[in-house]
């Protein structure tokens, strides 16, 4: 990482320190390189803590033969990449079992299912969980914060008034939120740092989670399931046409939501054993990768694509989960679907409530665009007291029946996005 980004603070930091004074673990997984290093060894490290990272093989040959070594310190420890080492898991449950004190571990990998399998069996109730997400628009601007998702909730009228246009949201969803291609100097800087970390990341560390036999076939996968982002997941109709078998195509979109590269969001309804949609909507992690594996690599590609508005809404997404991973309880993040077509792209469900949020690429609302969210507001009634309509112009206002219109830019942030 470059000294600007070391530099530059997480919304996430404030929960995981909290998070330290009260359980003995802690464990921070998320895709690589969207700063956890960064994180747990600069922001959150000094001065009392110690770092070691599981890249140094001599310090994983020492985790094989001896791991109780390792933990045993009497310090507060930092522990690094500890995918490569799921076994110390249970050295640390030993260690906490006997003296066990707030703060006293924290774990981070970039492993999602293979990690939390093992740390459900081994740090069941001694540990909390948090997944860092890309930078939030705030965070790119130099403030540890996430977007006015809070405000949205509670009372979207607050933010009633002219706001600046989010007129470089194209570069934005381009650029995404991984550090270096968010913080790059030009576009064609970013474009060469997605492409290494799809060769030397992606490649990679899947291969190392599970065997692929052939890389043409998982690149493939992972353009087709780009060019879907947004969409509802039809994984038959996805091997159809990369023409893989069925089980094959399934064990790779598994191995990239286990390494946090695509997320599936599900489907919402108030009793959750009646889905009216099962099957889940597929986004990826990143907005920027997510474009550079479809192919739209520069803004005039970006607009011949038609992937615009469902690039946006992932990159609202993203701006979502990092949000969410703050609150305690955490909200839910789905989106509503019917039989009969209507749709709402994101419903943030809470405790008491429900908020239905549409996400438009367009300066302007229309009426036309509010079909769906009245079905939605109408049919839950007080669990919905209002709904939102993001967009790209520069009047937040109200536009309907309980229906807000709210610029990006006062949602995201503007300064970032300029």
């Amino acid at each position: 990482m470059n000294k600007l980004t070391r530099k530059l603070p997480r919304a996430l930091a404030g929960p995981i320190q909290q998070a330290l004074a009260a359980f003995p673990v802690v464990v921070v997984t998320g895709a690589r390189q969207t700063g956890k290093s960064t994180l747990i060894r600069f922001l959150l490290g000094p001065p009392h803590r110690e770092y070691r990272t599981l890249d140094d093989l001599d310090l994983l040959e020492r985790v094989k033969s001896d791991p109780d070594s390792v933990v045993s310190t009497g310090r507060p420890l930092t522990l690094d990449e500890i995918q490569r080492s799921p076994e110390l898991l249970l050295a640390i449950k030993r260690v906490v079992d006997e003296r066990g004190w707030p703060g006293q571990f924290l774990l981070s990998g970039s492993a999602n299912l293979s990690l939390m399998r093992n740390v459900s069996e081994s740090l069941a109730g001694r540990a909390a969980y948090f997944t860092l997400h890309p930078l939030t628009h705030g965070e790119r601007a130099g403030k540890a914060s996430s977007g006015a998702w809070q405000t949205l909730l509670e009372d979207p009228s607050r933010m009633e008034g002219e706001h600046p246009p989010a007129d470089a949201i194209a570069a934005a969803v381009l650029a995404g939120g991984f550090p270096r291609p968010a913080l790059a100097r030009n576009a064609s800087e970013g474009l060469q740092w997605f492409d290494g970390y799809v060769r030397t990341y992606i490649e990679r560390d899947l291969h190392a989670l599970a065997s692929i036999h052939n890389l043409v076939d998982f690149r493939r996968l992972m353009r087709a399931a780009a060019l879907r982002s947004g969409c509802v997941l039809n994984q038959s109709e996805m091997a159809r046409d990369v023409g893989l078998p069925q089980a094959t195509a399934h064990r790779y979109l598994d191995l990239l939501e286990t390494s946090f590269l695509v997320y599936r969001l599900p489907a919402f309804a108030v009793n959750r054993t009646k889905r009216l949609i099962k099957a889940p909507k597929l986004y990826f992690c990143d907005s920027g990768l997510a474009a550079f594996l479809a192919g739209a690599r520069s803004e005039t590609e970006l607009a011949r694509s038609n992937l615009i508005g469902p690039l946006l809404e992932n990159l609202v997404l993203s701006d979502l989960l990092s949000w969410r991973e703050q609150q305690v309880p955490r909200p839910e993040a789905m989106y509503w679907r019917t039989t009969l077509g209507e749709e709402v792209d994101l419903v943030v469900e809470t405790s008491d409530r429900v908020l239905p949020v549409e996400v438009k690429s367009a300066s302007r609302v229309r009426q036309d665009d509010l079909r769906s969210m009245r079905v939605f507001l109408e049919q839950y009634g007080s669990l919905a007291p209002h709904g939102v309509v993001l967009h790209c112009g520069r009047v937040a206002e109200q536009i309907g029946k309980r229906i807000w219109a709210i610029p990006l830019s006062a949602l995201l942030g503007q300064a970032a996005l300029d």
